[in-house]
């Protein structure tokens, strides 16, 4: 197969793996009574080795990383791998895996009202029409449980849409700290960096003997979590970006709500409704429009 073929294949297959990311976390609360930060910790320790052994062995990469890039790469890790993925885990406790996936697909519209507001760039009336179609999908999404009046799924819906938030920032803040450093190089160090945040926090909120007493069923969701939708998509879909370009991996990327809302309906039983299924078509829509360059 090409080199070209091959960038399309790890793009759906990175995809497609970050797409079970909510189901696992979905299946992980049903089997049993695991918190967030335990998760999450568990999702960290386990998928750092990985990200260590990737940064060593691109340690000697030019150019040598200063202590400001350093500082950097912390500040991103903590904001865009750590807060971002425990915002996400806390909401999922009340919202579906597949609504779960649509809000954070947000992020694109979220890096473009960020870039509005502090870099001063001027959405085009192509964004603002995308931003327009993004929105009116998750109020259709959403409106038949806020209506409702499930007040613990508006609390998940907006942690998770906080962690779409701080995913953005990240994107916003970190453009130019990835070009320095190397996305590769990047992703490995602020990955491991993001670890520290989740060990701590696991430490002083839980009581260790009693919150790793998991069973087996955890402990695979878990380990699949940490390897397989974690470590495997994110060195997929850096090797997809450099051999298709972001326009045909913006394309493929889209395929992830949707996927989601189709295993979440048929692993989980969740509702997928018509008005659902037009909502969703409409966020992604929306982002496509935001994400897709002009030729």
């Amino acid at each position: 197969m090409s080199y070209r073929t091959w960038g399309l294949i790890f793009a759906l297959v990175g995809t497609l793996a970050f797409s079970f990311r909510p189901i696992l976390i979905k299946l992980s609360y049903a089997a049993h009574p695991v918190s967030p930060v335990t998760l999450l910790f568990l999702r960290m320790t386990l998928s750092v080795p990985f990200f260590l052994a990737v940064g060593w062995w691109l340690r000697h990469q030019e150019p040598r990383l200063t202590g400001r890039d350093w500082a950097a790469v912390a500040a991103l890790g903590f904001l865009g791998y750590y807060l971002a993925s425990f915002l996400d885990f806390l909401g999922l406790q009340y919202v579906g895996a597949g609504v779960g996936r649509l809000i954070m697909f947000l992020y694109p519209t979220l890096v473009l009202l960020l870039s509005f507001l502090f870099l001063h760039k001027v959405p085009s009336t192509r964004q603002i029409i995308a931003l327009v179609l993004s929105y009116a999908g998750i109020a259709l999404v959403v409106s038949h449980q806020v209506s409702a009046e499930d007040r613990w799924f508006v609390v998940g819906a907006l942690l998770v849409f906080g962690g779409a938030l701080a995913y953005a920032v990240y994107l916003v803040a970190g453009s130019q700290v990835v070009k320095r450093v190397g996305s590769m190089r990047f992703t490995a160090y602020s990955m491991a960096v993001s670890t520290v945040p989740a060990v701590i926090q696991f430490f002083i909120l839980e009581q260790p003997a009693l919150a790793l007493d998991l069973p087996s069923q955890v402990w695979l969701y878990v380990f699949l979590l940490a390897t397989f939708i974690t470590v495997l998509p994110v060195f997929l879909q850096a090797e997809a970006l450099r051999r298709i370009g972001a326009n045909e991996f913006a394309l493929i990327g889209a395929v992830g709500p949707a996927s989601a809302a189709v295993m979440s309906a048929v692993a989980l039983d969740e509702p997928f409704t018509a008005t659902q299924a037009l909502g969703a078509a409409l966020v992604i829509a929306g982002v496509l429009l935001i994400s897709l360059k002009r030729s």
